[in-house]
């Protein structure tokens, strides 16, 4: 028969080797976790998989994963990063692991300017009752999916809920007030060409097409009236019709890149100069 003692000591080694197996893990894990304070995030990325390896019991499978995630944002490969935020949410193992976890995914599909997606979450995490103490946070992270997305009137509607801080809500207001129409330039450009130019300060642009416009059109409607139809239709086919055609084009491009302009200059702002919270 097999003594007591004999009993006893494979009992002892086999919560031995258990606890020699946690310790382990936790010091890989601190390991790994230095390296990102450090700010080495690839590296980061192979000590904290190497700890998700060898962590059969999913001990460290939240934080792990959710490190992974954040090594990948910070690093700029958001579909890598969002990859690692739901293995996060699926390995949590209470409500604020997986609100942290969602959230990120949020934060993540921001950057990605995937709106859709980042409203889908965001829709969620509102809807459950489990985070209604949340709802003014998803509300901020609304926004910023709108600002991404270049809604910026939108944008300026949520922020407008949280009165707290007014700033988002005012900055996202003066840029969509800046912002070009491009239906105006558009149908500005049809009626009187040249005029969407004019809209968007490129004036010897918007003059140039406007005396071409006219110049053609004076000659296409006298080629008619002195009976030249061949004329008439060759100047206002292969001349008017490319100017006028050209103008309502060039307003709309110029519309775009002035936009363009003053979305990135809000952007420049809050990623390099606002102080608050960032996707």
């Amino acid at each position: 028969m097999i003594s007591v003692n004999k009993i006893f000591l494979v009992f002892l080694l086999i919560i031995s080797t258990k606890v020699s197996a946690q310790n382990s893990l936790q010091e890989q894990f601190d390991y790994a976790n230095s390296i990102f304070k450090e700010e080495k995030y690839f590296d980061a990325i192979t000590e904290f998989k190497r700890l998700i390896f060898f962590d059969k019991q999913n001990q460290f499978a939240f934080k792990a994963n959710y490190f992974v995630g954040l090594s990948y944002k910070y690093g700029g490969k958001f579909d890598e990063a969002l990859k690692y935020f739901t293995l996060a949410e699926i390995k949590s193992k209470n409500d604020d692991e997986y609100y942290l976890a969602k959230s990120y995914q949020v934060r993540t599909s921001i950057l990605r300017r995937t709106t859709n997606q980042a409203n889908k979450l965001l829709d969620q995490l509102e809807k459950d009752e489990r985070f209604k103490f949340h709802r003014q946070e998803i509300n901020y992270w609304r926004g910023w999916a709108y600002i991404f997305s270049d809604e910026w009137e939108k944008a300026a509607q949520i922020f407008s809920q949280n009165s707290a801080d007014s700033s988002l809500s005012n900055m996202c207001k003066n840029v969509d007030e800046n912002m070009y129409s491009e239906d105006f330039a558009k149908y500005s450009s049809v009626l009187i060409p040249g005029v969407g130019q004019l809209y968007t300060g490129e004036y010897v642009s918007g003059l140039i097409s406007l005396g071409w416009n006219i110049l053609f059109g004076y000659l296409t409607i006298n080629s008619f009236l002195e009976d030249r139809v061949f004329d008439g239709v060759m100047i206002g086919n292969f001349l008017w019709l490319r100017f006028y055609s050209g103008n309502i084009q060039n307003a709309e491009k110029f519309v775009k890149q002035k936009n363009l302009k003053i979305s990135n200059n809000a952007l420049d702002y809050l990623q390099n100069r606002f102080n608050g919270l960032k996707p």
